[in-house]
């Protein structure tokens, strides 16, 4: 019982020290203001794991992913031009947007690839061009992928990165 005791006190211990405290999460430092990028946002319509079967191959887990699309501005809309799916060796298979789409201040939308749809590959992704007549803040722009089944679930995001700047 004493063991015990001192072993949780030395973990307290040691949580509570500055090298422990000092790599606590802080705040990010605010993203420059801009008129539109386009960003390359990661997808992944299935993933590996588990052993090689007889054939080398391991067991593929199909995945659902959500592209979500997050005006982070509280003053200015923007608006998205495009939200372009690819597949793993780089082929567009299609372009999710017919009309541009205007997200409000703080407003969100999103877009949806089907778990069933295995088209993209592992190495699907989205291009996304967004633009803004003034100065904004970036928008959020990132996927996230999951399986729900049963007892069994995976979740995960991939953030959006900006391949260039105003489209």
């Amino acid at each position: 019982m004493r063991s015990a005791l001192k072993a949780a006190l030395f973990a307290a211990a040691i949580l509570a020290s500055p090298a422990v405290m000092s790599s606590a999460a802080q705040a990010e430092p605010p993203l420059p203001l801009s008129k539109g990028q386009t960003l390359y946002v990661p997808v992944y319509s299935h993933i590996s794991h588990g052993n090689l079967d007889g054939r080398s191959k391991p067991s593929e887990l199909l995945l659902s992913s959500m592209l979500s699309l997050r005006n982070a501005d509280p003053s200015h809309p923007i608006t998205i031009r495009a939200a372009r799916y690819y597949d793993t060796d780089g082929k567009m298979l299609r372009d999710y947007l017919t009309k541009p789409l205007t997200l409000a201040p703080m407003g969100s939308s999103e877009l949806f690839v089907e778990h069933r749809d295995k088209s993209g590959g592992s190495g699907a992704n989205f291009v996304v061009e967004w633009t803004s007549d003034r100065p904004v803040n970036p928008p959020v722009i990132e996927t996230v992928n999951a399986y729900f089944f049963g007892t069994q679930s995976v979740a995960f995001t991939s953030p959006g990165r900006p391949i260039s700047p105003n489209p």
